[in-house]
């Protein structure tokens, strides 16, 4: 991915901020010298006076800078800036790679070896381009994350610390007192204990528009029963293992707030920030829909897609192996007949949960790699070349042939995956799209697409589709979501809320 410039233009950031457009949101911080506060561009707080106006490109600059977060527009909430956490720029690689947890226990360096950089570089790259060091953008995602569990839930203080990455309360506080200038405590009593109880509730926001409801449509014509749960309004699933297992729901947030609802019970404190960086992925949160409808609405095919659904993400899946096994299924079948193979392998092979979850509906959890590597798998509906490839992935993942690292560039992924028997260039970017949310994975193989791009009736070839897509790059992921929305059928009438919304069958976009 090309490097974007740090900031917007000062025009534009006094313009987004006076209108507090959400479209802005996490793109820029606002930093007040008069108050030492930085808020976010939608702060409902009276607007300060320009002179006393400072811009940021990230919450972590604005930190290192000596400002504190708003209490009132809480920057916690805000999504990340997607162009520097999405893509092949080493600085986006670091970035996950931070957000997987690799500055938690590791230093700086290994983190830098990991981007194939020196430590010195890197540090220069994250200075150019978020105005933090790589420590101060991970220090600021630990405060932010813990700021928001001492606001919205009545999580312990113990474990807030224990959730947001800190390994001792003492070091929590200390660190949280100096960067803040209160302690947790404090925070907590100015501004009110979260609900108490089992479940845990959390916002996510993310930069509107966001078609949520295209987000359910296609994981619910996707949603394994018994593994996960999806209606009309949520996407439910047990997470963990079968020992400790834990639940997760999200829904739209009520009212008119850019923000999912994120519903937690059972989830250990130390996984809840690993949980919520997973979902951000899965759900698409930090996309930038102007920048990537400004980039793909040159294309007059894309243009009126663009036009009519401005809020369609990428849908990711909550695990790659669990994707790709179901790539692997999927593989020139309809979606209906993917799922109802995949269901009966999950609940063969997978991990069957304790009372009172397997009363409900999520009875098991998705096989292991080791569940699959040696399984027999007649009788589920395999042809025997695919059930053969099933095992190979799984002895791929086990033996790290092959992975879902953060920081792996879609060509290198893309490469390791074509090695392996039974797994094609349509595979590999099925997967990269919806394993890693790779915002310029492009199946050029897939017939769906190929089909989708002329508007004569004819057929593109693998390789003229290809060129043509090549002026979509670094997006052309968000195209692919756009023409498969646009290939499929339009029912008769609303579905009701356990009915799944499938492309035509007999296509290679069915997992």
């Amino acid at each position: 991915m090309e490097a974007h410039a740090p900031l917007p233009d000062h025009r534009i950031c006094e313009l987004a901020r006076l209108s507090r457009d959400a479209r802005f949101d996490g793109l820029f911080f606002t930093a007040v010298s008069s108050t030492g506060i930085y808020c976010r561009p939608v702060c409902p707080a009276p607007p300060p006076k320009p002179q006393n106006v400072s811009y940021y490109v990230s919450a972590a600059a604005a930190e290192a800078a000596g400002f504190r977060p708003c209490l009132r527009c809480r920057p916690e909430l805000s999504p990340a800036d997607g162009a520097w956490r999405r893509g092949d720029h080493v600085v986006a690689r670091a970035l996950k790679l931070i957000e997987a947890g690799a500055l938690a226990e590791q230093p700086l360096s290994a983190l830098a070896e990991r981007v194939a950089l020196g430590e010195r570089q890197l540090r220069r790259l994250f200075a150019e381009r978020l105005g933090a060091s790589p420590i101060g953008v991970h220090a600021t995602r630990r405060l932010l994350f813990a700021k928001q569990l001492l606001t919205e839930t009545g999580l312990p203080i113990t474990e807030v610390a224990l959730a947001s990455g800190f390994g001792s309360l003492r070091r929590f506080n200390s660190v949280f007192k100096e960067a803040y200038r209160m302690a947790p405590r404090d925070l907590r009593k100015q501004e009110g204990q979260g609900a108490a109880g089992e479940v845990l509730t959390l916002r996510l926001g993310y930069r509107p528009p966001y078609d949520f409801t295209a987000m359910l449509d296609f994981l619910r014509g996707r949603a394994l029963p018994g593994v996960e749960h999806v209606d009309a309004v949520s996407y439910a699933r047990v997470v963990g293992d079968a020992a400790a297992p834990g639940w997760l729901r999200v829904s739209a947030w009520p009212g008119a707030v850019h923000a999912l609802k994120l519903e937690l019970k059972g989830v250990a404190a130390s996984q809840m920030l690993g949980v919520v960086d997973r979902l951000r992925r899965m759900f698409d949160l930090d996309a930038d829909p102007a920048a990537i409808s400004l980039a793909l609405s040159e294309d007059p095919r894309l243009a009126p897609l663009l036009a009519r659904r401005p809020g369609l993400r990428i849908p990711s899946g909550w695990d790659g192996f669990e994707i790709a096994i179901r790539a692997v299924v999927g593989q020139q079948v309809s979606v209906a007949a993917a799922r109802t193979v995949t269901a009966r392998l999950a609940q063969r092979f997978g991990s069957t949960l304790p009372a009172p979850w397997g009363e409900g509906p999520h009875t098991h959890l998705f096989p292991t790699p080791p569940a699959l590597a040696e399984a027999d798998l007649d009788g589920i509906g395999l042809t025997r070349a695919r059930a053969q490839t099933v095992r190979t992935v799984a002895r791929a993942v086990l033996e790290g042939a092959v992975d879902f690292r953060p920081e792996t560039t879609l060509e290198d992924f893309v490469a390791r995956w074509v090695a392996l028997p039974g797994i094609g260039p349509w595979t590999a970017h099925y997967l990269a799209l919806r394993a890693l949310g790779h915002p310029d994975a492009f199946p050029a193989e897939d017939l769906v697409l190929q089909k989708a791009v002329p508007t004569d009736g004819t057929r593109l070839g693998a390789r003229q589709l290809a060129q043509r897509a090549q002026a979509w790059r670094p997006w052309r992921g968000y195209a692919v979501l756009h023409l498969w929305k646009d290939a499929m059928p339009a029912p008769a009438t609303p579905p009701p809320a356990p009915t799944s919304v499938s492309p035509k069958p007999r296509t290679r976009a069915s997992s």
